[in-house]
This record gives C-alpha cells, structure tokens and sequence, in this order.
C-alpha cells in the first residue's frame, strides 16, 4: 500500500544528532534549510510506522453491520481507551497488510477474510515521521489472541453507528481510530447517520 512518498525522506537535512534511541521511537535533534533558505534545529521522533484496522463482523455492504472496537490501557491518556486494533511492523520489510492481519489477531482472536486498504496517515508532522496504514477488515473468522506483556485490552462488538455516536461524542479520542471510522463511513460503508 505504500505508494506515495515515503515520510522517511528527508532531502533538507543538514545533519542529525541522536538524543535518545529506544524501542519504538529515536529522538533527534535534526539542522534542515527551510524553504526560504534559512537554517535551523528541529527535534525530530523517528517511528517504524504502523498499520491499524477496522474488523467488520459482517459485511461491510450490510446497512449497520458490526464492528470491533477494543478498549486498551493507555499509560500515556492516562488510562483506557477506545481504539481500533494496531501495531507497528515486525520489521521493515514487513508489508503494512500483514501487519495489520496479524495485530487483527493477536489483539482480537479473529482473522481477516478480506483485508482492504483505506489510506496513510501522517500522526503528527510536526515533529514525528510516524505514519500509519488504515485498513478494513471483513469475514472474520476465529484466531488466537496473543496480547503483549504491556497490553491491557477488552474487545467490545457493537453496531458500527454506535461508534460513529462515539466518535461525535468524543468518547472515541484516539486519532487512528477516528480517522478509519469516518473514512470507512465515507468510502466504505457509506455515509450513516448515528444513532
């Protein structure tokens, strides 16, 4: 899926010091040459990516059909969330779709049938590379959950409008999450109202 440019192209950095190099993220503090031809320092978080997805019960052609959504311990939100299933890549080479099949599965129990691509975010431009995959899956069948140490996570089935009122209410936070749900509202499923 990953046609457009890579957000791991930097052509305007001058140089790149190294400030923290941890599990998930690296934190540098990068010189660039902006566009007017200045120069300056920005710190920079360099992520692996990820890939997150919709798991649809059903069928997405059905006129509400339901969907997973699971609820996760969130140190950083400061509690639990509401999200859809995502994670990042095993390795580099790793396609975003087997990605999101296998976090489908180690963080719900159920495969995808049919995994279809939505689009490619971009988390937070302004000072991270992270970009994410979004997917919808559908014809799910039954797996084996296979939780990480740190994943706290309760799967929840409901109608896919009552995460679309979640969405409105801002009980759904999670910017991923968000952006899957009312893309595949959109472009998917088609426009529903919530109830």
């Amino acid at each position: 899926m990953e046609t457009r440019e890579s957000p791991r192209h930097f052509p305007d950095r001058l140089s790149t010091r190294t400030v923290h190099d941890g599990r998930i993220v690296k934190l540098s503090l990068d010189t660039v040459r902006f566009p007017d031809g200045s120069q300056g320092s920005l710190e920079m978080i360099r992520h692996p990516g990820a890939s997150a997805v919709l798991p649809v019960v059903g069928s997405v052609d059905e006129p509400d059909p339901e969907i997973l959504l699971i609820r996760q311990y969130r140190y950083a939100a400061g509690g639990y969330i509401w999200e859809i299933p995502a994670g990042i890549p095993l390795s580099p080479e790793e396609p975003g779709d087997v990605c999101a099949s296998r976090e489908l599965e180690e963080e719900t129990g159920y495969r995808a049938g049919e995994l279809q691509p939505l689009t490619r975010i971009l988390t937070t431009p302004g000072f991270t590379d992270e970009a994410i995959q979004l997917f919808v899956a559908s014809g799910l069948t039954e797996g084996e959950r296979n939780l990480d140490d740190d994943e706290f996570v309760e799967v929840v089935r409901m109608p896919f409008s009552r995460a679309l009122e979640m969405v409105r209410s801002g009980e759904i936070t999670d910017g991923k999450s968000v952006c899957t749900i009312l893309y595949a509202a959109a472009f998917v499923m088609g426009t529903r109202e919530a109830s």
